[in-house]
């Protein structure tokens, strides 16, 4: 059984997969931090100050009793933060169509040159 998990761990493609999905988590922090720290600000300039990830619309507000305290917390619609995931998802994707795009040109210039 253990010479089977070896065999099954060490092909070539599972390795692929793994380094495939530490970069696309790598990747993934590179991107939010991109977007929160620099796109959503700007485009909260362009539309005056709003926070996108604070639009809501409220179905039921908290309940508070007498000191403040939270008895039941607000049921809300949160499309603000599906907004700013939708941007960050489209940026994303508009990035990989570049990268992948840019790879099959220089796949291509490299089987050229190796034709001649």
């Amino acid at each position: 059984m253990f010479k089977e998990f070896k065999e099954f761990a060490l092909k070539g493609n599972l390795v692929d997969l793994a380094v495939a999905f530490v970069m696309g988590a790598a990747f993934n922090k590179l991107t939010t931090s991109f977007i929160d720290g620099i796109i959503m600000p700007l485009v909260g300039k362009v539309t005056a100050g709003v926070d996108f990830k604070s639009l809501r619309i409220v179905l039921t507000d908290a309940k508070l009793d007498a000191t403040g305290t939270v008895l039941t917390p607000e049921t809300a619609i949160k499309y603000g933060d599906f907004l700013a995931v939708s941007i960050d998802f489209f940026l994303v994707a508009m990035f990989m169509f570049f990268l992948v795009k840019a790879m099959n040109k220089m796949r291509k210039q490299a089987t050229a040159t190796e034709n001649k």
